[in-house]
């Protein structure tokens, strides 16, 4: 009895640090100026999406690129290599969102995460946006697949800079670096299109 007991204890203990081990990655964009955003991405919503990023981000894609759009009281948007909303990483990635017959709840709330396309389905590649403001229209049209943990501050810096008739910042909103902190995790290359 004391044997099956101790057994069951230990086994209900391994199970409780391996639940609270698993954690979803975060990312760390430091801007030019020193300000830092860091994000969570949700691999259990919009896995391809969450892949693809990663993928990116540890092959230093988004080091220096700028956010080209940045639309104050909408979003900012960046991840063109071209700098000009045009650019991508030479390949796209299936849409995770409903209208493209994907399940994904995540709501266009501030501070979320979620990739740009063009209007094909299966347009996104490397550009990503992230929400200044709640945008319930984009619900089920986007692939939404992280969320600002710290910094919306700076979110909101670089959303309320001045720019030109074209929504480009005045001022470049320059990505210094970017990393993800995957906690061990391995995560694979993304399906490509």
């Amino acid at each position: 009895m004391q044997q099956t007991l101790r057994f069951i204890v230990t086994n209900i203990t391994t199970e409780r640090k391996n639940y609270f081990m698993a954690q979803n990655p975060v990312v760390t964009i430091t801007m030019e100026n020193g300000d830092v955003i860091k994000a969570e991405l949700y691999p259990d919503i919009a896995p391809i999406s969450v892949n693809n990023f990663i993928s990116l981000i540890q092959k230093n894609f988004y080091d220096g690129l700028i956010f080209h759009r940045v639309i104050k009281g909408f979003m900012i948007q960046g991840g063109d290599p071209d700098g000009n909303g045009t650019g991508g990483p030479g390949y796209s990635i299936k849409g995770e969102f409903s209208q493209n017959g994907v399940k994904n709840e995540l709501k266009h709330t501030e501070g979320v995460l979620s990739m740009a396309r063009s209007m094909a389905p299966n347009s996104a590649g490397s550009q990503f946006f992230i929400m200044h403001k709640n945008s319930p229209h984009l619900d089920g049209s986007y692939a939404a697949f992280g969320k600002v943990t710290e910094g919306m501050e700076n979110v909101n810096k670089i959303a309320e800079t001045n720019t030109n008739y074209a929504d480009r910042p005045l001022t470049e909103q320059r990505i210094k670096t970017m990393t993800v902190e995957t906690f061990g995790t391995q995560y694979p290359e993304p399906e490509k299109m």
